[in-house]
């Protein structure tokens, strides 16, 4: 284990969150999610408190990089963010704020990870956080934190990159947690409950203009620490898009694609092209397209959707289907279905900028037998047997 890791580890809970600490966090919330931390409204109130927790951590974090030289400097984030941030475009590579100072990290505009917390040690290594306020909260984390570490290790040339969980509720016996506490190079520390940390302030505290901006000698921006390797996320997508139609046409199959290769393990979703009308009328017939019950052939798929996308997740190879509705800016997301074909799960809008910038930028290029292929390859989808109806 590092020693900043270890340092945090040993000296976290000597630093208790005081009622200075916790006002001074409410700098980072917004007016309108200031006024939700009393809200009646449980999930307002709940999210808010989400973004008051990730703060108070933060301006702990703050008063403790004084204390050591062991951390070299603290990412800003939240209020010490820049007032003015990069629209999400094509092309971008690299770490950018959001509009609300949230550390993202963007590949050909995509946001590929979000971080709470950055922090860089006295040898100029980074260390990521994450922080939680429940344990419902670690479905997919595992995964998300090994990706995160991949992609900070690429970045960064870091063979291996620290990890610190922050928590306001103890969740050390989580199988999760036990999992990840095993490396080397993760630590898990732990304050009071939120429940406490509210009891030490009232609602008409919210109702101070709290200060924007600190100066701090150990802050520093993202821009600060640009990443030490060229980052062309478009380029890896692509020739990661075509290691696996090489491996699917030659008869290998998928399983050829475990096999560990020189392309870096940090592309997690392959936009294959849009499908020619011939791709479309396969799709339709073998593996049906179905809409809140309902089932759609191609000319009513032509006639309501402009676009139709073929993509895949990796690493589980999980199909996904984008349809562009012709009436309003926005991409339906069609996942297998038990019963096999295609079923709606959500929406993709403009509001997920970079993403949505590049499914638009996305043209028809792929065939009735190529797409045959593909989705023949892929585990998570099947042809569904005849008779056989939607489930529910």
């Amino acid at each position: 284990m590092l020693q900043m890791i270890t340092w945090l580890d040993k000296n976290f809970s000597s630093l208790q969150p005081t009622r200075a600490i916790i006002m001074r966090a409410l700098r980072h919330l917004r007016p309108a999610d200031r006024k939700k931390l009393f809200s009646e409204d449980i999930p307002e109130m709940r999210t808010a408190e989400g973004r008051w927790f990730e703060a108070i951590v933060y301006e702990m974090i703050l008063d403790l990089s004084l204390k050591t030289d062991l951390i070299l400097s603290v990412v800003a984030r939240g209020a010490d963010g820049p007032g003015k941030v990069r629209r999400a475009q094509l092309g971008q590579n690299g770490l950018f704020y959001s509009n609300i100072g949230d550390i993202k990290v963007r590949g050909n505009g995509q946001d590929l990870a979000e971080v709470d917390m950055m922090l860089v040690d006295h040898t100029g290594a980074l260390t990521f956080g994450e922080i939680i306020t429940s344990p419902a909260d670690l479905k997919e984390f595992e995964a998300e934190i090994h990706y995160k570490k991949q992609l900070f290790g690429y970045l960064y040339g870091q063979p291996t990159v620290p990890f610190l969980l922050i928590s306001s509720v103890d969740i050390s016996r989580t199988a999760v947690v036990r999992r990840l506490l095993k490396e080397p190079d993760n630590a898990l520390l732990t304050t009071p409950t939120c429940e406490d940390l509210k009891a030490l302030i009232r609602p008409r505290d919210l109702k101070r203009s709290p200060v924007r901006k600190i100066r701090h000698e150990k802050l520093v921006s993202i821009t600060d620490i640009p990443p030490r390797r060229p980052f062309d996320y478009k380029k890896l997508h692509d020739e990661r898009m075509q290691s696996i139609i090489a491996a699917v046409t030659s008869k290998k199959g998928i399983g050829e694609l475990g096999t560990p290769d020189e392309i870096p393990p940090i592309v997690k979703k392959v936009l294959f092209g849009g499908l020619y009308p011939s791709a479309l009328r396969m799709l339709d017939a073998r593996y049906p397209i179905r809409i809140k019950g309902k089932t759609y052939d191609p000319d009513s798929i032509q006639k309501q959707f402009s676009k139709v996308i073929l993509a895949v997740n990796i690493p589980e190879y999980r199909p996904i289907i984008y349809l562009r509705t012709r009436n309003k800016k926005e991409y339906l997301k069609m996942v297998p279905s038990k019963a096999g074909g295609f079923k709606f799960e959500s929406r993709r809008t403009p509001h997920m900028a970079g993403f949505f910038l590049w499914l638009e930028s996305v043209q028809p290029s792929i065939g009735a037998e190529l797409t045959r292929e593909l989705l023949d390859a892929f585990p998570a989808v099947h042809v569904p047997e005849t008779g056989m109806a939607e489930r529910p």
